[in-house]
């Protein structure tokens, strides 16, 4: 039995420039029933320990480090013994959370395995400098995180975030992906390459 992707939604808010919002997130389990690879910590170590059950935890990945995304990172590693991994042009966000807890550098082009399962890490800047999506070719599929939703890029109207990075990021590392490939987001529902593709020019003239 190979790897899957199985997920559960976590609940709680997100905080940054002064504002607080409330939230629901998608945390991205990818294993199977031995071992698992966990994307983003978002709100509940106790949920998403819940759908780990008892396999091994062999990363921790966040997607990029707005609170919503890591505010169970610690907790989960403590519970695991697994790393947590982010990319370090997130170090001044992350350090907003964690001022003194330290996190593995990711960088692109690392790949992790799970189950026999590859995903590689692809640096897709601009929702956050060290956002991050994750490729996984052998379930044809991409947990993007925040960068690209259904229905277009993720915001860019706060802090440390830019439109034009954002654009560049989704046409020249994600839109390039197989159409087939299976979108898994940070937030709502999945989509496919396939369908965002066609849409980028509206995005771009939509703008953030």
């Amino acid at each position: 039995m190979g790897a899957r992707a199985d997920h559960v939604v976590t609940s709680g808010t997100f905080s940054l420039d002064g504002g607080t919002w409330e939230v629901d997130n998608n945390v991205w389990l990818i294993g199977d029933d031995d071992e698992v690879l966990i994307i983003d910590a978002a709100h509940d170590p106790d949920e998403i320990l819940a759908a780990v059950d008892d396999r091994r935890v062999v990363a921790i990945v966040c997607t990029h480090a707005h609170d919503d995304h890591i505010n169970a990172a610690e907790d989960l590693a403590t519970a695991t013994d697994a790393l947590v991994y982010l990319h370090p042009a997130d170090d001044e966000l992350w350090r907003q959370v964690y001022p003194d807890a330290d996190f593995e550098p990711l960088h692109d082009g690392q790949q992790f395995e799970v189950a026999g399962t590859f995903l590689q890490v692809l640096h897709t800047p601009g929702h956050a400098p060290g956002a991050v999506s994750l490729y996984a070719p052998q379930l044809k599929a991409v947990f993007t995180g925040d960068t690209l939703f259904a229905g277009g890029p993720g915001a860019t109207g706060r802090s440390f975030s830019d439109f034009p990075t954002i654009i560049d990021s989704i046409r020249e590392r994600l839109l390039t992906l197989p159409p087939d490939t299976v979108v898994h987001t940070g937030h709502g529902d999945s989509t496919s390459i396939g369908a965002e593709a066609p849409h980028l020019d509206e995005w771009i003239a939509r703008g953030h």
